[in-house]
């Protein structure tokens, strides 16, 4: 990129997921404020019924872009998951021709936790919010550092 070009980064409302192969967390946010908060947790493991609902939940809140978490290992590595989210956010590009914004989520699920418990969820009763705190928290991370994103 020519020097003293930057990427436009998206403005307006962003939806964020912590992708999992049982559950995908979604939190909400706007630019202008910049802060993110949790908003759903899809519980469904079949494709059709989690794009079903990622649908509704764009139609309703029509995001300026999406915000995917790439989970990795301590170092960096790729993560048993990386290639799954990463082709689950090409999905979500395809399907919804929105900007999307993969951001980096390592330590997301242990904040989330940690938040949770300081909060007095504790245990058990974590479970049912877990992944959307984890996409509040990853969403987080994208408005507290955008060019740490990188966009598909």
């Amino acid at each position: 990129m020519p020097d003293g070009v930057t990427l436009a980064h998206p403005s307006g409302t962003l939806l964020a997921f912590d992708f999992g192969t049982k559950r995908i967390g979604i939190a909400i946010g706007n630019t202008l404020l910049g802060n993110a908060k949790p908003l759903t947790t899809i519980n469904d493991e079949k494709n059709d019924a989690r794009f079903a609902r990622i649908a509704a939940l764009i139609a309703e809140w029509q995001p300026a872009a999406l915000v995917v978490g790439l989970p990795s290992n301590d170092d960096g590595t790729p993560h048993e998951l990386t290639a799954l989210c990463r082709r689950f956010a090409n999905r979500l590009k395809g399907r919804f021709n929105l900007a999307t914004i993969l951001v980096d989520e390592r330590y997301t699920s242990a904040a989330a936790s940690e938040q949770l418990t300081q909060a007095g969820v504790y245990g058990r009763k974590q479970k049912a919010v877990i992944d959307q705190v984890a996409a509040q928290q990853i969403l987080q991370a994208y408005f507290d550092e955008p060019t740490a994103g990188k966009m598909l």
